[in-house]
């Protein structure tokens, strides 16, 4: 007996129908009833009724479980759901009852969801559980912090209201005050202009001289019209004083004329009456009046003022109160105001939950999809494995064993076993070992489970630190505020004045007394930070360990695809050409 190195193709695995002697068919013999195995193994001309509701109930069954992983993400009503289960579960059933490339695909499903369609799916969980755990918690932890930091800012506003109000109140009973006696502000000063009505009159006004006698008064200033009007009326009354002087000596003469009855002695113990003369006298007054007049020099410019005034004042006397806003401009881009800060705020988390829940969406958008790709790869080794001949034929199979030990029996070359050199290129599927070929699927699946752990990690340790900065802002950033004031004003103001009344009304006012004494604290402002639960963790690493599971169970799914794609197409690879090509060379 000859042993010889293989050449050309690798050995061919032969499908375990044509011979009763591999491993499957023993299995089931051994494992299931006679009339079961039988059925499994029989061909395909034989129970065609039962083969028949059997496959349509494979195809019922496997069409729920499709539909539910296709479409359980996929926002839907309940009327359009339950007509696209129904119309997905009856084209399952058809496919099914007729089709052995379905049902063969179906089978397929489980060992390719150990592979990278799995994986994938998984990753996705994955990205799942950490939008719902700590992408969602840190969102809620800054938008918790936010909203604290804008309670704060409100609790602030209402604190500088409240002082603001304190601070303002006397000066806003003092404005509102003006306003409510308005009518009797009106009336005072009406009276004030009737009282100055004598003033101006004897100011104005052309009596104490004759005014056709003396002549028209030159225009000018109220001071030089006012001392030119106290010179006439000086003039006038020493005028006056030696007219009446004069009359009172013709009184006085005529008077004694009467008394002394005698015709020559009356005229002459009367002589003296007739000294009328002496009257003219008082006219040395007139260079006094000139010169000595008593009118101050400022006289005139402060009855014109005081004359505006009074007229002003006896026109309308009118109050309002007027408030200007003026809005200040924002510091760090955020209003000042109260209820800008908070709508800025709500409407700015608003988007970013928008954005988030879009992320979302697109997660259970592409679990549906990848689920799709997991039966269209199961679908596509099915089709390949009946179509090339080399697809996935590296195996050292049952039937090879027992073709290479009849030929050694018959003195023949044969192969098995493998030298050292021989076993890279062939895969044993009885060894639990790792092939070196499936080693390299092995690692690089790894590494990318091994990049996605690292991320998780991280994103959950920036969960954890800004947990534990927002516990720390928590618990040191607790203020207790003491707002205090007290304030008594007691002004008096005498006199019955305008001006006293008017004080009295106006500064009057600030007579008030108040105390203010309030507690308050931002207990109630304080951020609650949230911290993930056993149950979002699971979400994270749960996955990630069976997507490392999967990455070294693949290697052994992928061995059972052959196993399963050999059960339905048993002679779509005809053994003895590939039989031919490796043995040729061995004789």
């Amino acid at each position: 007996m000859t042993r010889t190195h293989l050449h050309l193709f690798p050995p061919v695995s032969y499908k375990m129908a044509v011979f009763p002697f591999y491993s499957l068919e023993r299995i089931s013999r051994w494992v299931l009833p006679d009339f079961a195995h039988r059925f499994l193994f029989s061909r395909s001309q034989e129970f065609p009724v039962a083969r028949f509701f059997l496959g349509a109930l494979f195809g019922a069954l496997s069409g729920a479980g499709l539909f539910l992983g296709l479409f359980h993400n996929v926002s839907m009503t309940s009327v359009n759901r339950l007509l696209a289960g129904y119309a997905f579960v009856a084209v399952c059933i058809l496919g099914g009852a007729f089709s052995s490339y379905f049902r063969c695909s179906v089978l397929l499903i489980f060992p390719s969801m150990l592979g990278s369609r799995g994986r994938a799916y998984l990753m996705l969980f994955v990205l799942y559980g950490l939008y719902r755990g700590p992408i969602a918690n840190i969102h809620r932890n800054v938008q918790d912090v936010a909203f604290s930091m804008g309670c704060n800012i409100e609790l602030q506003i209402k604190h500088s209201k409240v002082m603001w109000r304190e601070v303002m109140e006397p000066f806003m009973q003092v404005v509102q005050g003006i306003v409510e006696d308005n009518g009797e502000f009106q009336d005072e000063a009406k009276s004030v202009s009737r009282k100055f009505q004598s003033i101006r009159d004897e100011v104005m006004g052309q009596y104490g001289y004759d005014s056709m006698e003396q002549g028209p008064v030159a225009a000018g200033s109220t001071q030089d019209l006012y001392a030119a009007k106290t010179m006439m009326r000086c003039d006038n009354v020493v005028e006056q004083g030696i007219e009446r002087c004069r009359e009172w000596f013709e009184v006085k003469w005529q008077d004694c004329m009467d008394a002394i009855k005698a015709p020559v002695i009356n005229h002459i113990l009367c002589v003296s009456m007739r000294f009328h003369f002496l009257c003219d006298i008082m006219r040395v007054m007139k260079p006094w009046c000139r010169e000595d007049i008593p009118v101050e020099g400022n006289f005139g410019q402060t009855f014109d003022k005081l004359n505006f005034s009074i007229d002003a004042l006896s026109r309308e006397f009118s109050t309002n109160v007027v408030l200007q806003e003026e809005e200040q401009q924002s510091v760090f881009g955020v209003s000042a105001l109260q209820e800008d800060f908070t709508e800025g705020l709500s409407k700015a988390f608003e988007e970013t939950k928008v954005i988030l829940d879009q992320f979302l969406g697109l997660i259970q958008l592409l679990l549906s999809c990848t689920f799709i790709t997991i039966f269209t790869s199961a679908f596509g080794y099915a089709r390949q494995y009946t179509q090339d001949v080399r697809f996935d034929n590296i195996y050292i199979t049952t039937y090879f064993r027992q073709i290479d030990a009849r030929r050694k029996r018959a003195d023949k070359r044969y192969l098995l076993p493998l030298k050292k050199a021989e076993r890279g290129l062939f895969i044993n599927p009885r060894s639990l070992s790792i092939h070196p070929s499936e080693l390299k699927l092995v690692m690089a699946s790894l590494l990318q489970v091994i990049s996605l752990a690292v991320f998780v990690c991280v994103l959950l340790a920036v969960d954890m630190v800004l947990h534990h900065i927002f516990d720390i802002i928590r618990r040191h950033t607790f203020t207790k505020f003491s707002l205090t004031s007290s304030h008594h004003i007691d002004i008096n103001v005498g006199g019955q004045s305008m001006m006293a009344k008017l004080l009295r009304k106006t500064i009057g006012a600030f007579n008030t007394s108040s105390n203010l004494d309030m507690q308050s604290s931002n207990q109630h402002c304080l951020p609650q930070p949230r911290a993930l639960t056993i149950e979002d963790y699971l979400w994270s690493f749960v996955p990630l360990l069976m997507m490392a599971l999967m990455c070294c169970l693949q290697v052994y799914s992928n061995r059972l695809r052959r196993v399963i794609a050999a059960f339905y197409f048993p002679k779509v690879r005809p053994h003895t050409p590939t039989l031919n090509h490796t043995y040729h060379p061995l004789g």
